[in-house]
């Protein structure tokens, strides 16, 4: 006989064990290249993927497949350092079982980063793109299957899915701050081939501004079960066809690496004022 699956609850059992009364306010998931922001971490208590039942080891280079804990910018977080792709062959599963530990431990506002391609050629390599909405094309959606009541609805509303107001505070953060912040919609890729140049004109036309391979079935997660959203995607090449440059992993690791400063002080910033 097989063992049960784990669940959520199994996961925010062990976190309540190795920090006593932690309780997080703000979830926080690294993209590609950007984990140092969890080293700016005090206090922290870090636990091992492979120790929180259900959650999944990444199996990209980049993302380091641990939780951090601890105060960010006077607030208590919750710090994923590292997601799994819906490419490397996992299921909706993989993608919601982390979401709702973070749900369950206290968690009220998610803030998803990512690395992306611009579709705006006077966005690029190295700016910073606050996500205003998405355009899911990853051909499925992390709610398919039985719905679990107890998280949220069987039909959930994405109406402001990436909340305007914090969105609003991101954009008035990074003006005090001197980062220049695009805002656009993220189309959503499954991946793993980065997209053709057709592919590109496509989701231009379409109405998207960037384009990666992760962060949107997060989002719908989170929104499912009550989570605030807002996220910021790292530029890291423009997408195929509109410039010169190399797209490759490589690359977007080394352009994600060279902007995580701004980014770091930028969700720094961002929590230092969000009861302003």
């Amino acid at each position: 006989m097989s063992s049960p699956a784990a669940t959520p609850a199994d996961a925010a059992k062990v976190i309540a064990e190795r920090a006593p009364g932690f309780k997080p306010r703000v979830g926080i998931v690294l993209g590609s290249g950007l984990g140092g922001l969890a080293d700016r971490i005090e206090d922290a208590v870090t636990i091992s993927y492979a120790d929180l039942p259900g959650f999944p080891r990444p199996g990209v280079h980049g993302h380091a497949g641990q939780l951090v804990l601890g105060k960010l910018g006077g607030e208590p977080v919750a710090c994923m350092q590292g997601r799994v792709h819906l490419y490397e062959g996992t299921g909706p599963a993989a993608i919601k079982l982390p979401i709702r530990t973070l749900k369950l431990v206290g968690c009220e506002t998610l803030f998803l980063t990512c690395a992306a391609g611009s579709l705006r050629t006077e966005v690029g390599p190295g700016r910073l793109m606050a996500i205003t909405d998405h355009i899911n094309m990853q051909g499925t959606n992390p709610l398919v299957g039985p719905n679990d009541d107890a998280f949220g609805p069987r039909f959930p509303s994405l109406t402001d899915a990436w909340h305007p107001d914090l969105t609003g505070h991101l954009a008035w953060t990074a003006e005090g701050l001197g980062i220049a912040l695009a805002t656009g919609v993220y189309a959503a890729w499954l991946g793993p081939t980065f997209e053709t140049p057709a592919e590109v004109r496509m989701l231009k036309l379409l109405g998207a501004d960037a384009v990666g391979m992760s962060t949107v079935p997060e989002c719908i997660v989170a929104r499912h079960c009550g989570l605030d959203v807002v996220g910021c995607a790292v530029i890291t090449n423009l997408g195929v066809g509109l410039g010169d440059g190399e797209v490759s992993h490589d690359q977007t690791l080394r352009a994600a690496n060279a902007a995580a400063a701004d980014l770091e002080r930028l969700i720094v910033g961002f929590l230092e004022g969000l009861d302003r």
